[in-house]
């Protein structure tokens, strides 16, 4: 979402490099850059100001540090004000003394809301959390079917509402449900409205008025930009948002909502969809995202999604197999397929720091080259995959054919997955210093090149 904000920012930062100190001059010119670029992103005008006032002040105020250049200082100064801007911390939900927490799910039609709810359930169940679901949208009998089959696949409890019933009386009866089977959470979906729909408004405020109402999330689609602002405001006058959640981050929406909703609405953005998929959310760290806009990149946000999607147990025996040189296809195979649970390689890319910066803005990472890996090697025969060398040259024409690729890439695999192999011996006989420069070259660095 924010490449086209990473590009802008570091051509900004760039006019800095060269200068001695930070000036009025030199800050005015980086400035005028990134006014434009959070223009450009559809952040709302009221904000850019007010950020690039309070950039201005810092950055003139500031004294020298000797360990930071001037571009450095400013990229600093940038990174503190747009956290505090997007609200500095995350904020989650705020659970209390009593149970169940009573969160009623908010917003626009075609939003996002009912697969935003099953997410959150999916989300705090995995947290230890006891959740129980209930949809009050009787204007689409669709979404209270699909609440019901979301609950199912995630084995959640569902309150069995229809669209003969009023939602104030779902949400009562939903209450009591949750309260006898002892759940930490009710989560209430409601339908899809515009902010001009006084009717639906009020039965909002009926609900409201009806139950203990602990958090309304509004469910936001990032895609909408200021629009998504303007509406959620609204909503927040009638009822009293106490978060927000943005919807296809994903995407290729400008980001304008994410930088601005917090300091327009004044509250926070709690969690983010990253995707299509129920585990698709992530709860919303401005510092993780100030960090990313900036190519500064987010480890922890990328050690998080290793530790939920990579096997502990096969990290120590991969480690274990590298140092004895023991490393199989089938175990690169294996890494692979793990390596792709995590997302996008482009995503993760832009995860390491130094690297969004590198990749150009819309550029996308050829996900297609590691479904051929995955054909080719299983296309080898279990002995082949052990010692890959005893691949003689019809052998490769077959494994080709089985895997609809190319001789030349059979034999590209081999060689590197050949060179991989010598290089992580060199590095595991070398250790200290000699194999940290060795691993370099590895993975790219001065004189070296990665092998895949």
């Amino acid at each position: 979402m924010f490449d086209s904000l990473t590009q802008k920012f570091n051509a900004a930062f760039k006019k800095l490099t060269n200068k001695g100190v930070l000036t009025e001059a030199n800050i005015q010119a980086s400035l005028k850059e990134v006014k434009m670029a959070l223009l450009e992103a559809d952040v709302n005008y009221r904000v850019v100001n007010a950020f690039l006032k309070s950039v201005k002040t810092r950055a003139l105020g500031q004294e020298v540090m000797g360990s930071l250049s001037p571009a450095q200082q400013f990229i600093k100064i940038v990174n503190d004000e747009l956290v505090a801007m997007m609200g500095a911390e995350n904020h989650g939900l705020k659970f209390g003394d009593h149970s169940p927490l009573v969160v009623m799910m908010v917003g626009l039609q075609g939003s996002g809301k009912t697969t935003t709810t099953a997410k959150l359930a999916r989300r705090l169940k995995k947290d230890g959390k006891r959740v129980f679901l209930a949809s009050a949208d009787v204007y689409r009998p669709a979404a209270i079917e699909q609440l019901k089959v979301l609950a199912r696949e995630l084995e959640l409890d569902c309150f069995d509402s229809n669209v003969q019933m009023k939602p104030a009386n779902i949400a009562q009866l939903a209450l009591e449900q949750a309260s006898m089977r002892m759940a930490d959470v009710l989560l209430l979906d409601t339908a899809g409205r515009l902010q001009i729909d006084q009717e639906l408004m009020a039965e909002l405020e009926e609900i409201k008025g009806r139950i203990r109402i602990d958090e309304i999330l509004f469910v936001a689609d990032a895609m909408t930009g200021q629009e998504a602002i303007n509406v959620a405001n609204t909503f927040h006058e009638r009822l009293g948002i106490s978060g927000f959640i943005l919807t296809k981050m994903d995407g290729d929406a400008r980001g304008g909502a994410a930088l601005s909703i917090r300091a327009i609405t004044g509250q926070p953005v709690k969690f983010i969809g990253v995707g299509e998929k129920l585990e698709d959310l992530e709860p919303f760290f401005p510092e993780r995202v100030a960090s990313r806009i900036l190519g500064m990149g987010d480890l922890v946000g990328l050690i998080e999604k290793a530790q939920e999607h990579m096997d502990l147990a096969k990290a120590k025996q991969m480690e274990h197999k590298f140092r004895q040189n023991d490393f199989t296809l089938s175990d690169f195979q294996d890494q692979l397929r793990q390596l792709r649970k995590m997302g996008p390689l482009g995503d993760l890319m832009k995860m390491m720091p130094g690297m969004a910066g590198k990749i150009p803005a819309g550029a996308e990472m050829d996900e297609k080259s590691l479904v051929k890996v995955d054909a080719i090697i299983n296309s080898m025969t279990l002995p082949e995959r052990e010692n890959p060398s005893i691949i003689n040259g019809s052998r490769k024409v077959r494994v080709a054919k089985g895997s609809g690729t190319q001789v030349s890439d059979v034999n590209r695999l081999i060689k590197n997955f050949t060179q991989m192999k010598k290089m992580m011996k060199k590095f595991s006989s070398m250790g200290g210093k000699k194999g940290m420069r060795a691993l370099q070259n590895m993975m790219g660095g001065p004189g070296g090149s990665s092998p895949f």
